[in-house]
């Protein structure tokens, strides 16, 4: 969900090296696992550009980008859920 979430906040396409600066604490390992199977599902694309070093590039597919309304709906719950609890605890 997070490498979903800086694709679609960050920009329309994020190198290798963005994404894993931008996640913190996730190992090349899982990172590369994760697009991977994003991108068996079809909701990533992989652009690799023959340049030395390689430059890989990833983007959201059309399937991918009719995941956002979706995740807002998650993010607007989540706020809502934040706020439900917070008034819970004042007094």
């Amino acid at each position: 969900m997070l490498i979903i979430f800086h694709l679609i906040t960050g920009g329309p396409v994020l190198r290798f090296s963005e994404l894993q600066r931008a996640i913190d604490g996730i190992s090349q390992k899982m990172l590369t696992q994760q697009l991977r199977e994003l991108e068996n599902d079809g909701v990533l694309k992989r652009t690799v550009h023959p340049v030395v070093p390689p430059k890989v590039e990833y983007s959201m597919t059309e399937v991918g980008k009719a995941l956002c309304p979706a995740l807002h709906a998650l993010l607007q719950w989540s706020e809502f859920r934040r706020a439900s609890l917070d008034r819970r605890k004042s007094p």
